[in-house]
């Protein structure tokens, strides 16, 4: 059994107490919230994770009573990633990597609120020795929602070569995927991205975040849609689905980042329940492309569109021809 650190936020909030007036204000910290050591909040302090009526203070200043405190830090919690026997549709498998199909559904690592039942509980069962590769692995990932191609490290090296080939942008990602409204042509998407500054969980085009760039094709319009072939040249958490929202033609059925359902004029009966009922975002990674980290031969793995994505077309080619 594995064990992987992993962080959770805590927000804390209190009233420093008369009879703490004139201690300092770690001990006061301390005495206001229990649970936690005097060190810890000491070096919360140092960190700037503790506001005293909305400013940051140090260790040793005094306290005179009534001072409000707000709390915004990360704990540490523990996950333990388990061997699970689950299916694993796997293309390709040597000594040193494996490339698998990640169906939708599927989420990659175990995490608060999901410690089994995911991709590395599988593969830790499949490739035991997994548990003394960093992150069983799992040199790239792909969301919940999004299907398609994934390779994972079987050993140190074949990690350590992986990790070097995705830093420097020589594996080659393709996606296809549906969009809302109609793009002429092909082009490229060049921003920074980094956390949204007000919502943690989602991601979000902003200046002090890290470069992300994404080039895309037309494979075939519709009426109010696009199906598009996408390159990834940097592999930025939610990339595709931030940009692709940012050009404001978000992914059909993502529902982080594609706003509320939008619905063609004049959308038949058959189109709309198709829309509706969409259960994930449309994003498959279709191809990809890498060198072998100990042969040093180019290897290439392309997989069809699942069935869900080829019903949308479908729907939406009919669509076309009625109107």
């Amino acid at each position: 059994m594995e064990k992987n650190q992993q962080t959770e936020k805590l927000h804390l909030t209190g009233i420093i107490p008369e009879s703490s007036k004139n201690q300092r204000l770690d001990h006061a910290l301390a005495l206001l919230f229990p649970s936690y050591s005097r060190s810890k909040l000491k070096e919360w302090l140092e960190l700037g994770y503790i506001q005293v009526n909305g400013n940051i203070k140090r260790p040793k200043n005094k306290v005179l009573g009534g001072e409000q405190i707000s709390i915004e830090a990360e704990i540490p919690i523990v996950i333990e990633w388990s061997p699970e026997e689950l299916p694993l549709d796997i293309l390709f498998e040597d000594e040193q990597i494996l490339v698998l199909h990640k169906p939708k559904g599927f989420v990659v690592h175990p995490a608060v609120g999901n410690r089994a039942g995911t991709l590395v509980n599988a593969l830790l069962h499949h490739a035991p020795q997994l548990a003394q590769v960093p992150r069983a692995g799992i040199v790239h990932r792909l969301d919940k929602d999004t299907s398609g191609l994934m390779v994972v490290a079987k050993t140190l090296e074949a990690h350590t070569h992986l990790v070097a080939q995705l830093q420097a942008r020589t594996v080659s990602r393709t996606y296809e995927t549906v969009v809302w409204g109609i793009l002429p042509a092909g082009g490229t998407i060049s921003t920074f991205m980094g956390r949204h500054p007000v919502d943690r969980k989602r991601m979000a085009v902003v200046e002090s975040g890290k470069p992300a760039v994404t080039h895309y094709r037309v494979v075939e319009k519709f009426r109010c849609h696009t199906h598009l072939r996408i390159q990834l040249e940097t592999g930025r958490t939610h990339q595709i689905r931030v940009h692709m929202a940012h050009i404001h033609h978000p992914i059909v059925g993502d529902k982080v980042y594609g706003g509320r359902l939008r619905v063609p004029p004049k959308a038949s009966d058959a189109l709309l329940k198709t829309l509706r009922e969409f259960p994930r975002q449309a994003l498959h990674a279709t191809r990809l492309g890498l060198v072998h980290p100990i042969t040093e031969k180019e290897m290439v793995w392309e997989i069809s569109l699942p069935i869900d994505i080829i019903q949308l077309l479908d729907a939406l080619r009919i669509d076309s021809k009625q109107n």
